[in-house]
């Protein structure tokens, strides 16, 4: 969808003009905004709130977020990969999605926040330093990203959209698991700070 970064204007725009009947065809959102940030983490949208639980920021995950959280956990871990949560803010394009109850989740990579000492331990990159030093700068060139940040998370993006491609969900719904909540450290340094907030119409 177009105007992301002027409040989300592309998809509030066609989820409030499609009808229920559409809108209950919709199994689920995949987003994947900003994925290949040149000081990357790999970041999960964290769908059942269990490590940022609902509050100021942090929207509630409809029902089947969780799912979708823990596919893109397992992947990772399968590829012997870390990964950590970030908050379900709604400030992409599933915003919408997720105010009108479908579940949501995705992946990102870090925008304008700080990379810590630990994460730079188990990722790379520098700490003390933004995930992405160009985020909204006119440096943010196509020399501006993370090969391997990109080809890391565009393989769980693939095998999450082969995944859920080939899900019958009328005899497979998406059923979040089980977890004990955590606590989330300070934003998980993920938060994409746009000035936007999802708005019902």
């Amino acid at each position: 969808w177009g105007a992301e970064e002027l409040g989300l204007i592309g998809s509030t725009y066609y989820v409030n003009n499609l009808s229920q009947a559409e809108l209950d065809k919709i199994e689920l959102n995949l987003n994947f905004d900003m994925i290949g940030s040149p000081n990357f983490v790999r970041f999960i949208y964290d769908g059942n709130n269990s490590a940022f639980p609902v509050g100021t920021g942090v929207q509630a995950g409809p029902a089947g977020s969780g799912a979708i959280e823990q596919v893109f956990i397992d992947y990772f871990a399968s590829q012997g990969l870390q990964s950590e949560p970030t908050p379900f803010n709604g400030r992409s394009d599933y915003g919408p999605f997720i105010l009108n109850g479908i579940p949501a989740g995705g992946l990102f990579t870090g925008a304008e926040g700080i990379k810590t000492a630990a994460q730079a331990a188990a990722y790379g990159g520098t700490a003390g330093q933004p995930y992405d030093p160009c985020y909204h700068l006119a440096c943010d060139t196509y020399a501006n990203n993370s090969n391997t940040g990109l080809d890391q998370m565009s393989d769980a993006v693939t095998h999450a959209v082969l995944l859920f491609s080939k899900r019958n969900f009328d005899q497979e719904p998406l059923m979040d698991p089980v977890v004990t909540p955590t606590t989330g450290t300070s934003g998980g340094g993920g938060l994409h700070d746009d000035d936007h907030e999802p708005v019902a119409e």
